[in-house]
C-alpha cells in the first residue's frame, strides 16, 4: 500500500514538474471569438457553419420507393458528369473571352470538343435513357444554359439544330431545361444530399 501512495506522489509530481517546465513552447489550438456581456453573464458570439436537417422520406408504396431507388441510382451515376461539365463550360467561356480573332475561336472549340469526346464520349454512349434525360437536365442546372444553347454558342446554329433534330429521334430534346421548384423537386432534392455527402 506505502508502495503504490510512493509511486501516485512520484507520478504526480513528474506531472507538474513537466508543466511547471513548459516555457510556452507548446502550441495552443483554438480561435478567437466575440462575446457580450448580458446582466452579468459573458455569452459566446460565433457563426456556425449551416447544418442541414433531413427527415427520413416516407414514401405511400413500394413502387414510389423503387423509383426514388433509381432515380438515386440514376443521379449518382450522371451528376459527375454534369458537374465536370459546368466546370469545363466556365473555363471554356473564359478562355474564349480572351481569344481576339473568330479563327483563333473556331480552332478553341474544335480542340474543346476533340478533347471532351475523347474523354467521356466512350462513358456516354453508355448511359440509358433515363440518365440522358436528367444528364442533360443537370447540365442546365449546372451551366444554366441548355445543352442546345450551349452547342448553339460553341458550334453554331446549324450544329445545334442538327444535333436537336437527331435527339427528337431518340425522344430527347436538348432543350430541356431544369425546374428544381416544379418537375425537378426530387432531383433537385437529391443532387443537394449528394453535394452534402449524405447519400
Amino acid at each position: 500500500m506505502r508502495a503504490a501512495i510512493i509511486v501516485v506522489f512520484v507520478m504526480a509530481f513528474w506531472l507538474a514538474g513537466s508543466y511547471a517546465g513548459d516555457d510556452g513552447d507548446r502550441e495552443i489550438t483554438g480561435s478567437t471569438v466575440m462575446a457580450r456581456v448580458e446582466n452579468g453573464d459573458t455569452i459566446l458570439v460565433m457563426e456556425l457553419q449551416p447544418v442541414d436537417i433531413v427527415a427520413a422520406r416516407e414514401f405511400s408504396s413500394w413502387r414510389e420507393q423503387r423509383r426514388y431507388n433509381r432515380m438515386v441510382r440514376n443521379v449518382k451515376i450522371v451528376y459527375p458528369y454534369a458537374h465536370k461539365a459546368g466546370i469545363m463550360f466556365r473555363e471554356y467561356l473564359e478562355h474564349l473571352e480572351g481569344l481576339d480573332t473568330e479563327r483563333e475561336r473556331r480552332q478553341f472549340t474544335k480542340e474543346a470538343e476533340k478533347m471532351v469526346r475523347d474523354h467521356f464520349e466512350e462513358d456516354l454512349k453508355r448511359l440509358t435513357f433515363s440518365q440522358g434525360l436528367i444528364l442533360l437536365k443537370l447540365i442546365d442546372r449546372e451551366t444554366q444554359h441548355t445543352s442546345y444553347d450551349i452547342l448553339r454558342d460553341f458550334r453554331g446554329a446549324f450544329s445545334a439544330v442538327f444535333w436537336q433534330s437527331l435527339a427528337r429521334l431518340f425522344g430527347f430534346t436538348l432543350k430541356t431545361e431544369y425546374d428544381p421548384y416544379g418537375e425537378d423537386k426530387m432531383l433537385e432534392e437529391i443532387v443537394q444530399l449528394i453535394e452534402a455527402g449524405l447519400i
